[in-house]
């Protein structure tokens, strides 16, 4: 994860960052951004994650991904300061709980539940209107089981194919 975050966002990206490595077929690390944050470019062999004010768009963060076949080859995280520099949204629920879901698209996941009306799921994958709100399940702050089980399925394969970045000469 390339880290192209304002120093407002570092502990939540190493939360994230902690929170996806969990995975039995993922271990993410934190090394420094090779992006722009305001442009945000891909990377190929990465996810470039990224902070700015990017304006009033309707998304508190987005994700993209550039696919080969059937591989994720790169892809961008953008988180908002535009809302998170607001009363409802500059706090660490509603940080932590964008940047773990829009990490977790790049990996190729999708939400759980789109309905942001229902129970927490307990999951960062849910769309809710309180991330830390307990329904039973847990907030929605990290990953869970079902996260999980879903990396194993994607990535749980065998082929010559790597997206590891590397910057050899």
């Amino acid at each position: 994860l390339g880290d192209n975050v304002s120093s407002a966002w570092d502990g939540y990206l190493g939360i994230a960052s902690s929170d996806w490595s969990v995975s039995a077929v993922l271990e993410t690390n934190i090394v420094a951004g090779l992006s722009n944050p305001k442009n945000c470019r891909a990377t190929n062999g990465r996810v470039e994650v990224c902070s700015n004010r990017y304006g009033n768009t309707s998304w508190l963060g987005v994700a993209q991904i550039w696919v080969s076949g059937s591989h994720i080859t790169q892809g961008t995280v953008k988180l908002n300061d535009t809302y998170f520099s607001t009363a409802k949204y500059n706090n660490p629920a509603w940080k932590q709980f964008v940047v773990c879901q829009e990490v977790g698209h790049t990996f190729g996941l999708g939400h759980q539940d789109e309905d942001f009306n229902n129970p927490n799921l307990g999951t960062c994958m849910d769309y809710t209107n309180d991330p830390a709100r307990n329904d039973g399940l847990g907030n929605n702050l990290h990953p869970n089981t079902q996260d999980y089980d879903e990396l194993a399925t994607i990535y749980s394969h065998l082929d010559s194919f790597t997206t590891i970045f590397s910057n050899t000469k």
